[in-house]
């Protein structure tokens, strides 16, 4: 039996990469998730879980995160004016951390091996991301590929071509 791995899934080049170098090299059973703050429409989700089968996952599953985000972030936020360099509120930085805790409550469902996300390593959504798994979900392996392999965009892009993947790469 094959481990499996929980992937924070936006269907982008680096989530798409990540799939198919789970599934193809690795030899995972990947099991995709995608987490909605507000910032999809019900037709981009459609197309981000067609093209996540298409890749060959085994389960995607999509959380509609708004509310929650909303009254267990934002609007502390809000209520806080809570801002970076006094100019803007921290929404993405928190997103983050909503995320991480449905992707992790996803691994935990399924009784996952690891948990991965698409991270490049170049900002601090990695540590948001690992921070949390390592607090939820201890003991769960945290892969990396994108910031462990030091892949730069083109070399995702002509891996997925190898693989015959299709997709806009101009992104």
């Amino acid at each position: 039996m094959s481990k499996k791995v929980v992937l924070g899934f936006s269907g982008g080049l680096d989530t798409t990469y990540c799939v198919k170098y789970f599934t193809e090299e690795k030899g995972y059973e990947v099991h995709s998730i995608i987490v909605n703050t507000g910032g999809f429409s019900e037709e981009e989700l459609k197309q981000i879980e067609a093209h996540a089968h298409k890749l060959g996952v085994k389960s995607h599953k999509t959380v509609n995160a708004v509310k929650s985000y909303y009254d267990g972030i934002i609007k502390y936020l809000i209520y806080g004016n809570v801002l970076k360099n006094n100019t803007y509120p921290l929404s993405v930085s928190a997103e983050r951390l909503s995320q991480a805790l449905h992707i992790a409550e996803h691994a935990k469902e399924l009784n996952a091996d690891a948990v991965a996300h698409g991270s490049t390593g170049a900002g601090n959504d990695q540590v948001r991301f690992d921070m949390i798994f390592h607090i939820v979900i201890p003991g769960v392996e945290i892969i990396t590929p994108i910031r462990d392999l030091q892949l730069s965009r083109e070399e995702e892009i002509a891996y997925l071509k190898t693989k015959g993947v299709e997709m806009n790469f101009d992104k």
